[in-house]
């Protein structure tokens, strides 16, 4: 029966892998550096990486936001931010699954009159704001050097297009990495406390916890979904926004993954404390929001010609209806379920 409820999170998983987890590698992608069956392999093996070793800060934030207690609940909530970003994808605009589910989680603490913490929410919408500024930050800084670097150091045609291939294979697994380490929240952080799964002994001293247990099975769907349906939105972000040449490419990868990164590791955070400085909340951000804030700061660099603002304008709108329709769906399915099985 577990296995049927968590039917809905492996669709949510699919999701994110053919919507976000395309960014790690779409602009290597759409300038033909790396091939498409190439960038789902290294993509897939990375992102349960990330997934299992690094997924259970993020997680945690999550929790605060509304603590899902139910199974059949947990089911609803992945089902609607799942049906969200599929029908988004379906029209090819990376969306934010970040966006979907904490859309979905909002609904239900409206739908069970659970109290939604408003200084987790506010740090939650914060990042969505903070990661395409970052984004945009990060690559710019690292276009400066790159370029300073390639128009300085003579180096053959030849070798600096395979250094750039190679690049952009390590840039990409560094991205799936960090959205597997982010962004399983997303995925199975509503079943953690609904689905308390024992212990697996391996071996007699190796341990896997039930959330890691879960954070294996999402990060395959994941992985699934970069596999099957990952394509179009690769597409989008590596030709449609705008035209990159192939250091704007790694660029735009190390930007994004960076941006992941900063908001899922409890090292660095630990680090800035340590130090005096304020703590970054480890908050499940959208790579889709960093990948176009990169985007967008690589051609603020070039004086804005090259940006295609009507496309831009549609993955804003879509980012702005993510949450809205993700609350609305959760809500709506959760009034039928309770009315069906009594929730």
């Amino acid at each position: 029966m577990i296995l049927v409820y968590l039917t809905s999170g492996l669709l949510l998983g699919w999701s994110l892998g053919a919507n976000d987890a395309s960014n790690a590698f779409g602009t290597a992608v759409g300038t033909k550096m790396v091939r498409f069956r190439a960038a789902v392999i290294i993509a897939s093996i990375f992102v349960i990486l990330g997934a299992v070793l690094q997924g259970s800060g993020t997680t945690r934030t999550l929790s605060e936001l509304g603590k899902v207690n139910d199974i059949a609940g947990a089911f609803v909530l992945a089902l609607a931010a799942g049906v969200t970003v599929l029908a988004m994808t379906r029209f090819a605009i990376p969306v934010s699954t970040s966006q979907a589910i904490v859309g979905a989680i909002i609904g239900w603490n409206i739908f069970t009159g659970a109290h939604t913490s408003t200084y987790t929410l506010s740090r939650i919408v914060m990042t969505w704001v903070l990661s395409p500024v970052l984004g945009a930050l990060f690559a710019m800084i690292l276009y400066v050097i790159i370029k300073f670097f390639t128009t300085r150091i003579k180096i053959h045609l030849l070798r600096l297009d395979a250094w750039i291939r190679y690049g952009l294979i390590l840039a990409g697994a560094f991205g799936a990495y960090s959205l597997g380490a982010n962004n399983i929240a997303n995925v199975m952080g509503v079943y953690v406390n609904a689905i308390p799964l024992d212990d697996i002994h391996l071996f007699g001293n190796i341990s896997i916890s039930g959330m890691h247990q879960l954070f294996i099975i999402g990060g395959i769907a994941i992985a699934a979904g970069v596999i099957t349906y990952s394509r179009r939105t690769m597409m989008t972000i590596g030709r449609s926004l705008m035209k990159l040449s192939a250091e704007a490419a790694i660029v735009v990868v190390l930007a994004q993954s960076l941006v992941l990164f900063v908001f899922s590791s409890p090292e660095l955070q630990q680090a800035l404390v340590s130090i005096g400085l304020p703590a970054i909340p480890l908050v499940p951000v959208s790579s889709s929001h960093a990948v176009v804030g990169a985007v967008i700061g690589i051609g603020l660099l070039k004086g804005g010609r090259g940006i295609r603002y009507g496309i831009l304008g549609q993955i804003a709108a879509g980012w702005a209806l993510t949450p809205i329709l993700s609350g609305l769906l959760s809500w709506v399915l959760l009034f039928l379920v309770k009315s069906l099985i009594n929730l």
